[in-house]
């Protein structure tokens, strides 16, 4: 899918997907404005290749742990001046594109930070710390650097960093299974970060700590509650991820670890078997 214009910036839209086939058709739909729609997709056993085929994008195969190495290994796939970095279930609206392309032709920007509108189980979240949300994806590819940070990652470039009036809407946490998939993919990568930075100890009473004092900051100082139902829901999501984060540090802390522990209960039952011979 592509659009020529000589008088215009020439932009390429990159959408790093894995089992996006119910989210990656529209999100493509949303960037036929774009020079090329590149879709990265990150080793998904479902449609999603075929999917964004047929709806027009570029799609080419890479998969690695770090989100910003597969973001890094993206941009050697862009031919013009700039990017524009989506996620499959983020979508564009045609005021959002109008302002980037107005922009890019009239500003001396090198990079662009938009707002972003978090829908959560079907409601816009106005509070719990969810309507300050701002990411920095659009950039003009000769003053960007790289991308960093296994967990959030963050991008480096050089120029002037211009912020958007247009929201970019994110159709995240869409029902449970959803947002436990999410959870699936980035604790054990936190719990991995906590535990070579060398965190203490990890006890009962840490574990409730971090996810009591993470409901209590999403739902009540940040003001979740004022969200409704969605709200206080979302507020014990992110306690409960906060817990499993701690218990997956606690499995890496625990010695012997559960998979010697159960190579050892394994080898039990064997002998136990041996000695009725």
């Amino acid at each position: 899918m592509t659009k020529s214009n000589q008088n215009r910036p020439s932009i390429t839209a990159i959408i790093l997907a894995k089992n996006e086939a119910e989210m990656i058709v529209n999100c493509i739909n949303t960037l036929w404005w774009c020079n090329e729609i590149l879709v990265i997709d990150c080793a998904s056993s479902d449609e999603t290749a075929k999917l964004a085929e047929t709806a027009g994008a570029r799609v080419v195969s890479f998969s690695h742990r770090s989100m910003a190495k597969t973001r890094n290994e993206s941009l050697k796939r862009v031919k013009t001046n700039w990017v524009f970095y989506v996620d499959a279930d983020e979508r564009v609206t045609p005021t959002l594109a109008k302002e980037i392309m107005v922009q890019l032709e009239t500003s001396c920007a090198t990079a662009l930070k938009i707002s972003r509108q978090n829908v959560h189980y079907g409601k816009i979240m106005h509070h719990g710390g969810w309507e300050k949300d701002y990411v920095t994806r659009v950039f003009n590819k000769e003053y960007f650097q790289n991308w960093f940070g296994d967990i959030h990652e963050s991008p480096k470039f050089k120029g002037k960093l211009l912020e958007l009036q247009s929201p970019l809407i994110h159709l995240t946490h869409r029902n449970t299974i959803d947002g436990l998939t999410k959870t699936i993919s980035w604790t054990p990568i936190e719990a991995d970060l906590l535990a070579k930075a060398g965190s203490g100890s990890v006890r009962v009473r840490t574990i409730l700590r971090k996810g009591i004092m993470e409901f209590v900051r999403r739902g009540i100082f940040k003001f979740g509650f004022r969200d409704g139902v969605e709200g206080w829901i979302e507020a014990m999501v992110q306690g409960i991820n906060r817990m499993l984060v701690y218990i997956q540090l606690w499995e890496k802390q625990r010695k012997p670890s559960l998979e010697d522990t159960y190579q050892q209960i394994e080898q039990k039952i064997l002998k136990m078997w041996q000695d009725e011979k």
